[in-house]
């Protein structure tokens, strides 16, 4: 018991200290993220590429600048189509990956996509990278944390310090991602219109049937 005790104290020790050692990292004029000392960076012409170990996983946060003619999105929905092209890409390039857990999440006032790749090896040892997209009509960017999946339980404070750091800067707004903020009509209000208008053209055409035969009989 107190060897499990003394582990624990351990664990919380560690977790505590790569908090602290997280020092935040200007990815560029907009975007900050933690990262722990003796990070990697990488420039290319046309991305910027950071990586670094932490005490269970590995990071990496990419910086993409879109094509120079790239169209603005409109509205929402073509945003969450960019999104999942992204995540249908990284699942392509795996090879036999999958896709786990894909869910919407919010970074400041943008839309961003969160998700698990998990891939293996062929003799049942799997590999586990989450990922979180974040699409902008200049530059997308992409915050990676991987681990093997015997850490799984070891990962879930060094994870969250670590996308919990990804900071934006005020100047970034929802337009930067897509034009319109119309989200045009839910689907209870089109069942109500497109039921009631139904229910209407159904009652008006009972009505003149029986003023017809009312006619008829008169």
């Amino acid at each position: 018991m107190k060897n499990l005790f003394l582990t624990f104290a351990l664990l919380l020790f560690a977790v505590s200290g790569f908090s602290q050692l997280l020092k935040p990292v200007k990815i560029d004029s907009v975007v900050t993220v933690s990262l722990p000392p003796g990070y990697q960076k990488k420039d290319t012409l046309d991305q910027r590429i950071f990586s670094a170990n932490g005490l269970y996983g590995y990071m990496v946060v990419i910086r993409a600048a879109n094509a120079k003619n790239n169209t603005p999105l409109k509205k929402e929905k073509d945003l969450n189509k960019v999104l999942q092209d992204y995540v249908k890409g990284i699942q392509g390039q795996s090879g036999d990956g999958s896709a786990q857990n894909v869910r919407d999440t919010t970074i400041g006032t943008l839309k961003a996509k969160i998700f698990t790749l998990k891939t293996g090896d062929g003799n049942g040892v799997f590999q586990f990278r989450n990922f979180i997209l974040l699409y902008t009509r200049e530059v997308t960017y992409t915050f990676e944390y991987g681990y093997p999946d015997n850490r799984n339980d070891l990962v879930k404070d060094e994870f969250k310090a670590y996308t919990a750091s990804i900071k934006l800067s005020p100047e970034l707004q929802r337009n930067d991602q897509y034009l319109s903020n119309a989200k045009g009509l839910s689907s209870n209000v089109k069942i109500a219109i497109f039921g009631g208008g139904g229910l209407i053209i159904i009652l008006t055409i009972i009505l003149i049937i029986r003023l017809k035969r009312k006619l008829v009989l008169d």
